[in-house]
């Protein structure tokens, strides 16, 4: 079980292992429960369809994205525009994410 997550939904982040590596895309999905994440782009899977005309949805073969694991993704700072690691700091009464190699808060307020 993956209590804390550092990654939040419309983060973007970068591949750091596996066979999508260096390839950056938006985060779609967060799973903390299994420690895994959907990224927009990354580990394409195909997907046998059924059709359900009741549903508008037309059969074949689909192309959708395969979770993949936190620890194989690094948030990328929107200031440097680098992958870098995540540093938590206080301003007043709540914790703010900030970039580890430049100082910038990724946080959008």
């Amino acid at each position: 079980m993956h209590k804390r997550v550092d990654i939040k939904r419309n983060d973007n982040v970068q591949v750091i292992a596996g066979p999508d590596k260096g390839k950056q895309g938006r985060v779609l999905r967060v799973m903390p429960d299994e420690a895994r994440l959907l990224v927009e782009h990354v580990k394409i899977v195909k997907k046998h369809v059924k059709p359900n005309p009741q549903r508008n949805i037309k059969g074949g073969i689909a192309e959708q994205e395969s979770a993949i694991a936190i620890s194989n993704v690094m948030l990328v700072c929107g200031s440097c525009n680098k992958p870098s690691r995540i540093r938590h700091d206080r301003s007043g009464d709540k914790a703010v994410r900030v970039c580890h190699r430049c100082g910038a808060p990724m946080d959008k307020q």
